[in-house]
């Protein structure tokens, strides 16, 4: 019989979801036929884009875990450096601050998804990655027959180039996400992530597919995706097009130490329209990332940073003899440590950053009473021109061409600073300093805890076995209403604590598919007072 393909508006991968006799169902009750490159563009649009998040029922005082947290991976902006616990002046404790919704990732702890209460909650994102990228599948597979009779050619390359960047995007962070970092000596037998990349339903188990596969497939996608969006430009950043697809691929080849790849991707993707933001001509108040600055190439989903920091409660303080509304920090703040690595005359230092009541917060995006603005920006995944330049910057100084990697660096440094200090690092200092310059410019991002992964295993430039992570831990008096800090934990480098750097697949999955996923035992980690 001819295998006939179905596109499902509703329906999810069958990896790690419902039940087995649904798994082998060759169609579904509930479904619609493709018969146009229009309706794959729609099913795009509806289906495969990252959802924004309703954040008016995310804030920081109802950060509901019951079912799953509706943001996407608002864990991954507290597990870095960048960020720390804030109590100081802070609103009395609930069971629904990101503190105890958060904690345990905070902690590094061995079931992160375990509030510090012991309230089981379910992570989501896998289950929202897999069921687009089921999708997708469908999509890429109908596009190519579609042409076949004599279809919207257009249409047709840009809904299979949007398809394959939306695919190796999730691709790339799954891997990240729920496998071992790239490691060029063994990434062809370290865990990464399932592979499912076919049509149609496979009547299999899953396994986890090597990183080297997974990043060569994402390679692929992102090869094929730069050909078919030649000559399309996107609407808005909310759509993709060619420098998109470059972009990633040198976010991605930097990842693999493939450094002139990551180079001449960097490239193509500079020869775009797209420029830096120069801060020297920026106001307090001005959005510094928004989804119509010149230098933002793509942007989607919600923004977990705004509901993880800040209170939606702001409170009026006197300035200059008038009372201004203010937002305040509740359970994170960001970390002294990251305020600390900005030079005197670094722009960024105000123009990322505000001081609440007692505590810096992110300000990069816009702030919780901005949020009907229609300039807002999504932060699950997003890609600006600076990172672009980094990326460039840091392959260069891994081939030893440093001052090629200096003058790259001083088209995003000159936009940072009234006069940019001279670079002086050379070699594997100057590494460093393209490293701390991409905390500086991408913090609150998603970058910082994928960056810490693969410095740990750069074959060129590993990270010194002994880095650490301090994340200091607090305790609340219930009868006084009052904060004390109460010991840290301590995270050390990948290398020595690989397990904590990995977020374990969730148990649905692993019980879908008969136990062939398997996660490493995340070890219970200890209170440690000095």
């Amino acid at each position: 019989m001819k295998k006939r393909v179905l596109i499902y508006i509703f329906g999810v991968l069958a990896l790690g979801l419902g039940a087995c006799g649904d798994f082998l169902e060759e169609y579904s009750q509930n479904q619609r036929y493709a018969t146009t490159a229009q309706d794959l563009d729609e099913l795009l649009r509806g289906e495969c884009f990252m959802q924004w998040t309703n954040l008016s029922s995310n804030t920081q005082e109802t950060m509901s875990f019951s079912s799953g947290l509706t943001m996407n991976y608002p864990w991954l902006h507290v597990m870095d450096d960048d960020a720390e616990e804030f109590v100081d002046g802070g609103l009395a404790y609930t069971s629904n601050y990101p503190r105890n919704v958060l904690g345990s990732f905070y902690h590094w702890g061995a079931d992160p998804f375990l509030t510090l209460e012991n309230d089981q909650y379910r992570d989501n994102d896998w289950e929202r990655f897999y069921k687009s990228i089921g999708v997708l599948n469908s999509i890429i597979y109908m596009a190519d027959e579609f042409r076949s009779k004599e279809e919207d050619i257009e249409l047709l390359n840009r809904v299979e180039g949007e398809a394959r960047f939306l695919r190796a995007g999730y691709y790339f962070l799954l891997v990240n996400i729920y496998g071992m970092p790239y490691c060029k000596a063994t990434a062809s037998r370290d865990a990464g992530v399932p592979l499912k990349i076919t049509e149609y339903i496979e009547d299999k188990y899953f396994s986890r597919s090597s990183v080297e596969a997974v990043y060569s497939q994402i390679v692929t996608d992102l090869k094929r995706a730069a050909v078919c969006l030649e000559g399309i430009v996107p609407s808005s950043t909310l759509r993709v097009g060619k420098v998109a697809a470059n972009a990633l691929l040198s976010r991605v080849y930097l990842y693999m130490e493939e450094y002139e790849a990551c180079i001449a991707a960097a490239d193509e993707a500079m020869s775009g329209t797209y420029s830096v933001m120069d801060l020297n001509s920026w106001t307090d108040g001005q959005n510094v990332i928004s989804w119509t600055s010149p230098e933002t190439i793509f942007t989607q989903g919600g923004n977990a940073v705004v509901s993880t920091f800040l209170s939606s409660s702001n409170v009026w303080v006197q300035q200059n003899g008038n009372w201004v509304e203010q937002a305040q920090a509740l359970s994170y703040q960001v970390s002294e440590d990251l305020l600390q690595c900005y030079d005197d005359g670094d722009l960024r230092r105000t123009a990322f950053f505000k001081n609440s009541l007692h505590a810096a917060i992110p300000d990069k995006y816009k702030t919780w009473a901005d949020y009907n603005d229609n300039d807002e920006i999504g932060a699950d995944f997003l890609i600006r021109l600076p990172e672009v330049i980094l990326n460039k910057a840091e392959a260069l100084a891994m081939l030893n061409r440093d001052g090629d990697a200096k003058t790259e660096l001083q088209k995003l440094r000159s936009k940072r600073f009234a006069l940019a200090p001279a670079i002086t690092e050379t070699g594997g200092a100057l590494i460093d300093f393209i490293r701390d310059e991409r905390r500086r410019e991408l913090c609150f991002e998603g970058h910082r805890w994928f960056d810490l992964r693969r410095y740990a295993v750069n074959s060129i430039h590993p990270l010194p076995d002994n880095f650490t992570i301090r994340h200091r831990n607090n305790a609340y008096e219930a009868n006084s209403q009052t904060w004390y800090e109460d010991g840290y934990y301590k995270l050390n480098a990948y290398t020595r604590d690989r397990a904590a750097w990995i977020i374990p697949i969730p148990n649905y999955a692993i019980e879908f598919n008969w136990g062939e996923l398997q996660n490493e035992i995340r070890p219970n980690r200890e209170l440690q007072r000095d």
